[in-house]
């Protein structure tokens, strides 16, 4: 065992010594031992549930043989620290969880990990963390929130947030803004829609890091608890048979977590978060290969904000192996691939059936033919940009209009709720990346400004940055190469024409080669926003979205 260098002989003596320090007997000492990574909070909703979870966890690993031992995973709220400096603060703690939860297990030796996330940079981090360190794995996340409801319809945070639209656009009153406010949210978990955390956390499950369950069973049910447990038990048993990790995250196990990224209509922050994850699992996950893989995989599920479905109701519709199950009557999934149950991708869906055709369409009858994520390239994003296919209207699919354009999110925000953006128009806010923003901001915001303005059918917005999985319509994010490092989106100018084709998955502007070789001679790097700190660290290292927005050293 790896935690014998810290336990066993005589030269060992000192490190016992501490561990008598942490109350640990002999009978404990004697067994291994399993670092249960919690990312536990009082600020985020969809963590403070995790102690419970942990306490599960624990229970399962000791009724299994193992010593369970908790160190914490930090993670940041993507809802509260949304429109404001805080955001920028997001995406960048993805590779601070990564990186300190590789210390903590390395440090102490652990012989194998149980990952308890269940946020948005909070859930990928821990699965690069995992892939580093390799030593065997599951994750069991806290679980989604239940749906509100608001005179009688299901909601989420997504609509507070176009709620603030409406209201700006008067055709909402402060009391109906109050009510979404108070009955949108009703209890702990990730948000309840295909946002970003939810998105990961069946992901998760799709590549046989998470047992059945894990990316769908609310945070408040027992079910959870018990999932948990078994999670604890899990890891123990692989264990005993040492599978990692890397035996599980291959390449064909990334290829059907995009595969099902595509039936699942997931969150566009997918596509930052797999080429992540796969490059510490030493997998070249190319986007260019999305787009053929959207090509022949069906679009099964629309839940918010894509449709009127929420993460309840694919749970009790069957889960993410019910929809897995559909997808594999086309042929489209590696079946032979191992997960954390010791079992094949094949052996875990058998007779996991559909229970709900409302919920996840069957293969023959999908929202659509293709997969819910687009990838575009043009002259505009000659790297790639990407679109939740799945959230577009269908008029909006192809769009041309004249650049109304930003250099940040919050003079966006004061242009579309001053009514100075009008229908046809395409609003580009730049200098928003990896490097530019710094950090790469979610653009919630301004989308749902744009929805909540009446505007989501007729005015596009694509960006450097990226968005919420709660935002909606012709949201163009990841345009790389960005602003701030000479990208074609700097050398955009008010009024020029934007070409956007979804089903082509082009995305271009309508100026002449010559005339955009003759702007990029007089463009002039913009003067750093941040120069000191974790973030100046990140905008110094920060890789293209193309590449993950990984930490290239």
């Amino acid at each position: 065992m790896k935690s014998d260098s810290v336990k066993k002989g005589m030269q060992q003596a000192p490190h016992r010594s501490l561990f008598n320090a942490l109350g640990m007997t002999e009978e404990e000492m004697e067994r291994p031992l399993i670092g249960i990574v919690s990312s536990y909070n009082e600020i985020v909703p969809g963590h403070t549930n995790l102690d419970k979870i942990v306490n599960a966890v624990k229970m399962g690993v000791a009724m299994a043989g193992g010593t369970p031992v908790m160190v914490p995973a930090i993670a940041v709220c993507d809802g509260i620290a949304m429109g404001h400096i805080g955001m920028k603060y997001s995406l960048v703690t993805r590779d601070l969880v990564a990186d300190s939860t590789e210390c903590l297990a390395r440090a102490h030796a652990f012989d194998a990990l149980v990952m308890v996330p269940n946020c948005d940079k909070n859930v990928p981090g821990l699965l690069m963390a995992a892939a580093r360190v390799n030593v065997p794995t599951v994750f069991v996340s806290g679980g989604p929130m239940m749906a509100g409801r608001v005179k009688g319809n299901k909601t989420s945070l997504s609509s507070v947030f176009e709620a603030v639209g409406a209201y700006a656009a008067e055709t909402m009153t402060e009391e109906d803004v109050r009510e979404y406010e108070e009955k949108a949210c009703p209890t702990c978990g990730s948000c309840s829609g295909m946002y970003t955390a939810n998105s990961m956390n069946c992901l998760t499950e799709v590549l046989g890091m998470g047992l059945r369950g894990n990316g769908t069973i609310p945070a408040v049910y027992s079910e959870r608890l018990k999932l948990a447990k078994h999670a604890g038990m899990a890891v123990m048993d692989m264990l005993k048979k040492n599978i990692c990790p890397r035996d599980i995250m291959t390449e064909k196990a990334f290829h059907n977590a995009l595969t099902m990224d595509m039936a699942l209509g997931c969150s566009t922050n997918s596509m930052l978060h797999l080429p992540a994850i796969a490059h510490e699992a030493g997998v070249d996950l190319n986007l260019g290969i999305a787009n053929e893989i959207s090509s022949k995989t069906p679009n099964l599920c629309h839940l918010a904000p894509a449709g009127h479905t929420y993460m309840e109701d694919l749970n009790e519709a069957g889960g993410i192996y019910a929809v897995m199950n559909e997808i594999s009557k086309l042929g489209l999934l590696e079946l032979d691939c191992m997960t954390v149950t010791g079992k094949t991708v094949g052996e875990n869906i058998k007779g996991y059936v559909n229970k709900d055709h409302s919920v996840i369409r069957s293969a023959e009858e999908p929202y659509s033919k293709t997969g819910g994520i687009a990838v575009l390239t043009g002259n505009l994003a000659p790297d790639c940009s990407v679109v939740k296919r799945s959230a577009v209207d269908p008029e909006m699919l192809k769009h041309e209009g004249p650049a109304r354009v930003f250099d940040c999110e919050e003079d966006a925000i004061e242009a579309i709720k001053s009514g100075k953006i009008v229908a046809g128009d395409v609003v580009v806010i730049r200098y928003e990346g990896p490097k530019g923003g710094p950090g790469m901001r979610e653009m919630l915001n301004p989308t749902s400004a744009i929805a909540g303005m009446g505007l989501g059918s007729t005015v596009a917005l694509i960006t450097d940055g990226r968005f919420s999985g709660a935002s909606r319509g012709a949201s163009i994010g990841h345009v790389c190469p960005e602003a701030a490092v000479g990208g074609p989106i700097a050398l955009v100018k008010e009024g020029d024409i934007i070409s956007i084709d979804i089903d082509n998955c082009r995305l271009d502007i309508k100026v002449s080669d010559e005339e955009m070789a003759a702007r990029k001679a007089e463009w002039k790097p913009r003067k750093p926003q941040v120069t000191s700190g974790y973030l100046a660290r990140y905008a110094a290292m920060a890789a293209p979205a193309s590449k993950g927005a990984i930490l290239e050293i």
